[in-house]
């Protein structure tokens, strides 16, 4: 076993954001043990940055129902998601809001007591009629009143936190179980094999392999790294959103509930650009189409500012009583990052990488599924994800506005209560492989042993840059073959980085340079999946296949990297209990 030493637990969760948190609660209250590790305080996880809500048909404002949600969902996937795993999840939601609810989140209430829902991007009522309330908000800080919510229940389950350590790499023995982790405690530099009869990854997304995000710094993908080295494929990372409304310059999130609070988008013209667009649903389409759109208007001339790389986000009209009561964290932000007064003047804004839609590939329980021995979705035993990391394709090409924070809780508890059911208590762990902790001390030991080499910050940064000028907005062929070359020549570059300080307080420059092995497959997979497909879909359009192609591409992406290669799975076009919704042209 390496010499290392080995802790051993029922389950293990890797990352304390919503989902992470969401499945570790009904693990602990269910009476198993499980440890939570997590590279940052709970509380701290990226989900705190959430916004604008919770999608949910509780038709709180007017009629709703869960088939619409359905039917909104799949639409706005450009119809790459699995219609079995929408079902479950838009008929789950109503009532893993209400379980919330009754945690303690602290929602907006209407005069009657009832949750208050804002429109959002793309959620229409009566199958695209007219836009519909659907997002259930605690005004602008949505994901912060979740986490902590969902923190205090843990604590309160007993909950066992390893705070400020860092999974390094799966376990996996001759029979292809996941068996556990090794990982790193970022204070002291010491590795353990952390051993379990379940393994979830719940990391969240990698938005930092681009340069210009709304991510947090911690977003690196190291749950799709872990999968990718175990020989586990990442499926659909060629669909990244662009978040129409990133602070220019700053990259810093403007939550889609200002629009869905009735902001809109002008051009220098102070024209209301969205309805030429997107005519019916104007400024609230579905992300990926106002994100073309502004793009658009910048690349024609019609963009704002000196340099005219930008738009404006009007919002002064709704009055100082909506923008204090619905919206101050915007307005905190605006005069922070933007130096304006949303009150009195609008927001400069411009279309910044927002979430991943792809990930690892799993079922509706969390199971970790890989294609083997002719079977499309042989489960990966003993190894669950959930969250963003993970690819139920629930968001297939583009997701719509609050499908995350649905997506954390639905599948988050389907996943901890499938794990429950396999009665773990009364199983025995399995017998670590003799050589469990080699692949992380390998790395280390690379690292460590190097007395010169390449800067990890100019690394990142250049890998960055290669992403964001290589796979933007619009991409073409010429575009992504450049981009996979370069990204080719970083990676042999990421091989002969060094370590410039060495000294192990909280071991920042050892973390920064692991979190660079994750960034660099989580990169190859993206630009290599997006060069192999020859269309335009949801986030990837490209200039040169404007069209969408279902004959060709109506399936799921399977980067793997032995090989650097890409295959293909079908979507599922089944739902669970309802027709299907057969694909269709996709107008807003």
């Amino acid at each position: 076993m390496s010499g290392l030493p080995v802790r051993k637990f029922d389950a293990i969760v890797i990352g304390a954001g919503g989902s992470g948190m969401r499945a570790s609660l009904q693990l602990a209250e269910a009476g198993l043990s499980v440890a939570v590790l997590s590279k940052v305080f709970p509380t701290r996880s990226h989900t705190v940055a959430a916004q604008g809500g919770i999608g949910a048909s509780l038709g709180n404002m007017a009629e709703d129902n869960w088939l619409w949600h359905m039917y909104d969902t799949i639409k706005g996937s450009d119809w790459l998601g699995d219609q079995d795993a929408i079902e479950y999840m838009c008929k789950m939601a109503p009532q893993v809001v209400y379980e919330l609810e009754h945690f303690g989140m602290p929602f907006d209430r209407n005069a009657d007591g009832t949750i208050y829902q804002r429109p959002f991007g793309g959620h229409m009522a009566n199958f695209g009629e007219k836009p519909v309330q659907r997002a259930c908000a605690a005004a602008d800080r949505t994901g912060h009143a979740m986490l902590h919510t969902l923190y205090q229940r843990n604590v309160r389950a007993r909950t066992q936190f390893f705070v400020e350590w860092m999974a390094l790499d799966l376990v996996r023995d001759a029979d292809g179980d996941v068996l556990g982790v090794t990982a790193l405690e970022m204070e002291t530099g010491e590795v353990m094999l952390l051993q379990a009869k379940a393994t979830m990854l719940a990391t969240g997304g990698a938005g930092r392999i681009f340069a210009a995000s709304t991510n947090a710094f911690i977003n690196t993908g190291d749950g799709l790294g872990m999968a990718a080295r175990a020989g586990i494929p990442l499926e659909d990372m060629e669909f990244w959103q662009f978040h129409p409304t990133g602070v220019a310059g700053a990259g810093v999130l403007i939550t889609e509930g200002v629009r869905g609070e009735g902001g809109i988008l002008l051009n220098c013209n102070g024209e209301r650009f969205m309805e030429r667009y997107a005519p019916n649903a104007k400024d609230l389409a579905s992300r990926d189409v106002v994100s073309r759109s502004m793009d658009q208007e910048i690349k024609e001339g019609r963009g704002c500012g000196p340099d005219k790389d930008y738009v404006l986000l009007k919002l002064d009209h709704l009055g100082p009583e909506v923008i204090m009561k619905r919206l101050p964290s915007i307005r905190e932000i605006a005069l922070k990052f933007a130096n304006v007064d949303c009150i009195k003047e609008p927001i400069p804004v411009v279309p910044t990488i927002h979430y991943q839609m792809g990930g690892i590939p799993t079922n509706i329980h969390g199971q970790v599924v890989a294609p083997k021995n002719s079977e499309p979705n042989e489960v990966v035993h003993g190894l669950y994800a959930v969250g963003e990391c993970a690819c139920v394709s629930v968001h297939g090409a583009n997701r719509l506005g609050t499908n995350s924070l649905l997506d954390l809780l639905v599948f988050g508890r389907a996943a901890g209560n499938f794990i429950v059911d396999q009665a773990l208590k009364t199983k025995a762990h399995k017998t670590l492989p003799k050589d469990a902790g080699d692949r992380a001390l390998a790395r280390l030991a690379r690292l460590d042993g190097a007395a010169s080499g390449e800067s990890v910050p100019v690394v990142a940064n250049d890998i960055r840059k290669a992403m964001q000028a290589h796979c933007g907005v619009f991409r073409n062929q010429q575009l992504l073959d450049e981009g996979v070359r370069k990204i080719t020549e970083l990676e042999q570059r990421v091989q002969r980085i060094a370590i410039r300080d060495k000294s192990r307080t909280f071991n920042t420059a050892r973390v920064e340079a692991l979190e660079l092995d994750n960034l660099i497959e989580t990169a190859k997979a993206t630009i290599v999946s997006a060069a192999a497909r020859r269309e335009s879909r949801g986030a990837q359009a490209r200039s040169d296949y404007p069209d969408r192609d279902d004959t060709n591409f109506l399936k799921h992406t399977l980067w793997y990297r032995s090989g650097n290669r890409v295959e293909y799975k079908p979507v599922n076009l089944k739902p669970l209990s309802v027709e299907a919704f057969p694909p269709k042209a996709r107008t807003y």
